[in-house]
């Protein structure tokens, strides 16, 4: 009788000694698991392409966090308090420059780490002597159009710059990241491509762009096509009545069967010089903000000039099928966790 009784407590005990090992096994794990995450370096970013195009290359081995929401006007967007935090906790912050988000580049450098590295990729993308002025970024004013990404040319070089920088701070996961980069460059081979295969179906004629916020400068370069203008001042402020005039005796003139504002910077203006001059007024085109959500395979760098190329050149007349079958999801696999504020 009395081993009758001792087997259970035997085996009651041998049972909760696994229960307990394997359960200090498995926070062992989730230690090292958390490790490894608070490893990843810390990553902050401004505007949403900035953010696709870092997050294309640094995958799952960074921590990235965008700042500037999706759909608000860059230009004029203001740093808040609750940002120094974010920054001061950063390994690297990689912004555009050129001028776009000096509030945010002031507050970091005000609150960064002594050894956070701030990339700054417009102004090491391009030589002054590249710099492009216009209607709302004139030369007088110094600053030049910041509108570098809509180029994926230029975009390539940013991923390009991003992956030298991450490469230079974290050299164990080096092999990742030029994989990514990789992936990335054939991905924007084909785009270009694409994109140059649907201007060409533009009558030659109306391969001319006027838009609300001068954001293609350097894509107009890119693909032979000319920017006339944009109604928006450099100010920041609505045209005057004799600047709208000019707007529309200029596109009466050249018979332009399209007018290009977009989703962030809306205009009442634009739409009514597009009535009066007889041409269509599209205003879905975007230079920062990405379609869809996060998490939506669309919602990248790649899924935005999709768009916009499938918005711009039916508009003027051409066919965009070229740019239909293009992959634009990340191209690395697994979600990286990066945020988008909205």
């Amino acid at each position: 009788m009395e081993r009758i009784i001792r087997a259970p407590r035997f085996w009651a005990l041998l049972i909760v000694a696994l229960v307990v090992v394997a359960c200090g096994g498995g926070t062992e794990g989730q230690s090292q698991n958390g490790n490894q995450q608070e490893k990843r370096l810390k990553v902050v970013t401004t505007v949403s392409p900035i953010t696709s195009i870092v997050e294309n290359i640094g995958g799952l081995r960074i921590q990235l966090e965008g700042v500037v929401p999706e759909g608000v006007n860059s230009h004029t967007f203001e740093a808040t308090p609750s940002m120094a935090r974010l920054l001061s906790e950063a390994d690297l912050i990689v912004i555009n420059g050129l001028f776009l988000e000096q509030p945010i580049l002031d507050l970091a450098q005000d609150n960064k780490k002594a050894e956070t590295v701030i990339l700054s990729l417009g102004d090491r993308a391009i030589t002054r002597e590249q710099w492009r002025f216009d209607f709302t970024f004139p030369q007088t004013a110094g600053q030049p159009n910041p509108h570098l990404w809509p180029d994926p040319n230029l975009a390539l070089r940013y991923a390009e710059l991003v992956h030298g920088q991450l490469t230079a701070l974290d050299p164990s996961n080096s092999e990742y990241y030029g994989q990514n980069l990789e992936r990335f460059r054939s991905r924007i081979e084909q785009l270009d491509q694409a994109i140059r295969t649907a201007v060409a179906t533009i009558p030659e004629k109306n391969r001319k762009l006027l838009t609300y916020h001068d954001s293609w400068a350097y894509f107009a370069e890119q693909y032979g096509m000319e920017v006339l203008g944009a109604v928006q001042p450099s100010n920041f402020s609505q045209p005057s009545v004799k600047e709208v005039a000019a707007i529309i005796d200029q596109v009466r003139a050249l018979g332009l069967p399209a007018l290009f504002g977009s989703e962030v910077f809306s205009s009442d203006v634009l739409e009514a010089i597009a009535d009066e001059a007889g041409a269509q007024f599209i205003d879905e085109l975007a230079d920062d903000d990405l379609p869809g959500k996060p998490g939506d395979i669309e919602h990248s760098y790649l899924g935005l000039m999709k768009q916009n190329i499938e918005v711009m050149i039916p508009a003027l007349g051409g066919d965009a099928s070229a740019v239909a079958g293009l992959d634009v999801s990340n191209v690395f696999e697994g979600v990286s966790g990066a945020v988008y504020p909205q």
